[in-house]
Parts: C-alpha cells; structure tokens; sequence
C-alpha cells in the first residue's frame, strides 16, 4: 500500500467527506463514492479526473490514509 495525504472531513459518526487527495508533491480534487468501515479501518472509493477508481483506507490502528492496490475490474460509484 502506498501512504498518502487526504484532504477530507471526518464526521462524528466516523463517515468522511475526501475534498482531494496527495500522491508525491501534487493534491488533486477527486470525487467520492461510497465509503465502510472493517477491523481494517474505513475504506472510501474516490475518483480521478481520469475517471479511474480506487480505494483508499484510513487504518485504525495507526491513523493513517493508504492507496489500495487496483482491483481487476471497474467500480462503479
């Protein structure tokens, strides 16, 4: 998994709301899809201006953003 940066508001009930998201030097605006939570942490699909879907997780154990690898298919949101 690759750590990045997540611009984003956390609810008090957990939810997030992702504004953008840091690869490297450059934050770019995405779009969000639906998001869940599992002993992992809370998981959220965003969408490139590409148009490319992926997953990013906030673990909970140590509070942390993470790029999940690219699943096989397409996700829709």
């Amino acid at each position: 998994m690759t750590p990045i940066g997540v611009d984003c508001v956390i609810s008090g009930d957990g939810s997030v709301q992702v504004n953008r998201v840091r690869i490297g030097q450059k934050w770019q605006t995405v779009e969000q899809g639906r998001q869940w939570q599992d002993a992992a942490g809370r998981h959220v699909l965003i969408m490139w201006a590409s148009r490319e879907v992926r997953e990013i997780l906030l673990r909970v154990e140590t509070l942390t953003w993470e790029m999940m690898p690219p699943s096989g298919g397409r996700i829709a949101v």
